[in-house]
């Protein structure tokens, strides 16, 4: 029990094996004598989904921290910045129906209320074009950054959207090369346990057995650490989320040189939604779907009609689609015994908000920031961590959700029921009661490091047309005047940005050519 922990094997690869081993490396300087020894084993057959597309902002300080280059990663991962999500027409239906869920904090946010002055105008402006410049930015194709901004510094708050299996090549190489990750190339056939319960090691089929003291379950859908061996049962949320199957297509660009978008684009359909990603090369697109409520026939046909908008009903016939099950939900907890799973053998749900990469990078940097530095107390380490991300998975759960429930829709029966009390978790209920209210705010939620802070639950319920009711306290304190001012700055920020910032394609471009420069 005492022993200490030396040794982390990480079964699987991908973005999920690759980001755990980067950060777990560089943090415990596993490429020196006496730092913790980090092997990474990985089937040469099994592939990455290559869907998870979109990242958050958290991303730029997990690569920095872990000494990627972000030159590097534009040059070899295809990768384009990203500002938010706009998402239409997911409210009413129609053709001019959209509202953004920009990555920037509201102008003025922590200094004064901004809802109660904002809803006089609300007939005359969006929350997020009151609040916030980075819309207008997205609407032009305009880039976060100039070329003389340093890696990772911005102007405006950016995540990444890129290719997601170059991605985990690119790491991959980086932890092997500069980390010091011990890889093996290989199958593994078997988990052996100890006497206690614990896994000893995982038999491979030309490295014999791997012992470790901590294992790392990325092994994916398959889930063959905590999933099968130690049977952890799975919790569905699909009576929440709907959505169970994916088309994802790569679309081309019709020309070379067309903008890229600075956003991800999230179209509502009648079962469902149509990501829409741009990459440098191409374009990433899919359907996330609910398969009671369509068939695979009736959502192939919808998302060419979509694509066809764009490059042509010819070539959009042309396309052929990967189809991906989503079984909503996670396991039951996610650390047992000297065993974790981080990623889709953690749990999944549909990419509308970019969650599955954001929890990767959270758990990885948990479990390196918290390494049990014995098996003694590695138990303790564990209930935390589930704690942790037991709560995490439910506000991720409730924040997806609440994109759909405040849809006025009643065009098909999909979005009828998605706003049927009987599918909404009552921890949901109970925040939008209190809303009709008060404004969502930091006190809402329990968490300092919440995944989705208090600023972007506001965006998408006034985005959605929520109205809040001033109580008689609120009429009383708020500083109409003082919210004004920072209306005001916001029209001059975002006057001063669409000036002075190149679009998406035209900074990428520079990148590709001369690089960033380091901070």
């Amino acid at each position: 029990m005492s022993k200490p922990v030396k040794h982390i094997v990480i079964v699987g690869g991908g973005s999920a094996g690759w980001i755990t081993a980067g950060v777990i490396a560089a943090e415990h300087k596993a490429n020196s004598s006496n730092g913790i020894r980090v092997t990474l084993v990985e089937s040469p057959e099994i592939g990455p989904i290559g869907v998870g597309e979109g990242t958050w902002p958290t991303m730029r300080e997990t690569l920095a921290k872990i000494g990627v280059s972000e030159t590097d990663l534009f040059r070899q991962c295809d990768a384009s910045f990203k500002q938010g999500a706009k998402f239409s027409p997911w409210v009413t239906g129609d053709e001019n129906d959209y509202y953004y869920h920009p990555l920037v904090i509201p102008q003025g946010y922590t200094k004064t209320d901004l809802v109660y002055p904002w809803q006089k105008h609300r007939d005359k402006i969006s929350f997020a074009d009151a609040v916030s410049f980075q819309g207008h930015l997205c609407e032009r194709h305009l880039a976060p950054k100039q070329i003389a901004t340093p890696e990772y510094a911005s102007v405006a708050n950016y995540a990444y959207h890129l290719n997601a299996p170059k991605l985990g090549m690119f790491l991959r190489d980086h932890c092997i090369k500069k980390l010091g990750v011990n890889h093996l190339l290989d199958h593994v056939s078997q988990i052996n346990s100890r006497d206690d319960g614990d896994i000893l090691s995982v038999t491979t089929q030309s490295n014999g057995d791997i012992e470790g003291d901590l294992f790392i379950d990325c092994t994916g859908f398959a889930s063959l650490l905590l999933g099968k061996h130690f049977e952890i049962p799975f919790i569905s949320k699909k009576h929440i989320l709907f959505n169970d199957t994916a088309l994802a297509t790569h679309v081309p660009y019709v020309e070379e040189n067309c903008p890229i978008a600075s956003h991800t684009i999230s179209t509502a359909q009648t079962a469902g939604w149509i990501w829409d990603i741009g990459l440098p090369t191409r374009r990433g697109v899919g359907y996330a779907y609910a398969s009671d409520y369509i068939s695979h026939t009736q959502a192939e046909q919808e998302l060419r009609q979509y694509i066809a908008k764009s490059i042509g009903h010819q070539k959009s016939e042309e396309l052929s689609f990967k189809q991906i099950p989503i079984k909503p939900g996670h396991r039951e907890k996610f650390w047992h015994r000297n065993c974790v799973a981080i990623g889709m053998s953690a749990g999944f749900l549909e990419p509308l908000e970019a969650s599955a990469l954001v929890l990767i990078e959270l758990a990885a940097s948990k479990i390196s920031k918290e390494l049990p530095a014995n098996r003694e107390i590695m138990d303790i380490v564990s209930k935390r961590y589930n704690e942790k991300f037991l709560y995490r998975w439910d506000r991720i759960v409730d924040f997806l959700k609440l994109h759909y429930v405040l849809s006025k829709r009643t065009d098909s029966t999909y979005w009828i029921d998605n706003c049927d009390p009987k599918t909404i978790p009552d921890s949901l209920q109970e925040l939008i009661s209190l809303w009709r209210y008060q404004p969502p705010s930091s006190l809402d939620f329990t968490q300092v490091d919440e995944v989705f802070p208090s600023a972007s639950w506001q965006y998408i319920l006034y985005g959605m047309g929520f109205q809040t009711k001033p109580r008689a306290m609120d009429r009383k304190y708020v500083d109409e005047e003082k919210a004004q001012k920072f209306f005001s700055e916001n029209v001059e920020i975002t006057n001063k940005y669409l000036a002075a910032l190149p679009t998406n394609r035209e900074l990428i471009n520079k990148i590709l050519e001369f690089g960033l420069q380091k901070i």
